[in-house]
């Protein structure tokens, strides 16, 4: 199973993201980051691939894509969300795997089918996809007719958090998407990783319990599980 680095990315520095309260993420300066710069942050941590959330721009501010682009050209495989709201922002940084999401892209589920690459992140906030406010199982069902690469579930609400998941949660989700399928958002630790497994993911996204250890640093450089 593929493991992914996350890095949010804020007023040009990496971020600790928590339960999506964007309004309180600071510098992330603590565990094992010797540096909240991405650049040098990236070079000592030396993930294989990398999920970065380009906060300013999800949230309506100026894209930080060349910071971006020098981030990526660090690891073998970015993922990129920039907070999409059409298919031509989609595409605008080159070298990355686009990251579209439910949050910010489309004001109707139908609307999505206008995008044709890259992945759909599932954006879950309170057990809900954000706008739609419906569960993450029927948005899955919902995404087997769309052309993206796969999903991402990313539960905004546990990230930062280490609450840890559900398998029965993870086994339905698994069951209505047939295509690859990452997650993100409170993972705790290698218990986690094994049930995302267990049910069938194809990737995890982590950060928090990289810095707390409880998810080896090694198994990031190595991009999987050991």
């Amino acid at each position: 199973m593929e493991l992914i680095l996350a890095v949010d990315l804020a007023g040009g520095l990496v971020v600790h993201g928590k339960s999506g309260d964007r309004a309180g993420y600071r510098p992330l300066t603590w565990g094992i980051a010797p540096s909240a710069e991405p650049e040098a942050y990236l070079s000592a941590l030396q993930p294989r691939f990398l999920y970065i959330a380009d906060l300013e721009s999800i949230q309506g501010g100026t894209p930080q894509d060349e910071l971006v682009r020098r981030c990526a050209a660090l690891v073998e495989r970015c993922y990129l969300d920039r907070g999409c709201r059409s298919p031509g922002e989609c595409t605008a940084v080159a070298g990355v795997t686009p990251v579209v999401g439910t949050e910010t892209a489309a004001a109707a589920i139908e609307d999505l089918a206008a995008y044709r690459t890259g992945y759909l992140s599932i954006d879950i906030k309170g057990d809900r996809v954000l706008p739609w406010g419906i569960r993450p199982a029927e948005m899955l069902r919902h995404a087997s007719a769309l052309p993206f690469e796969g999903c991402i579930i990313l539960n905004i609400g546990a990230v930062g958090t280490e609450r840890g998941l559900v398998r029965q949660d993870l086994e339905e989700m698994r069951a209505c998407y047939p295509g690859r399928l990452l997650y993100g958002g409170g993972v705790a630790g290698i218990d986690d990783i094994r049930l995302l497994a267990d049910a069938g993911f194809d990737g995890a996204i982590v950060a928090t319990a990289v810095h707390h250890g409880t998810v080896p640093l090694e198994w990031v450089r190595r991009g999987h599980t050991c």
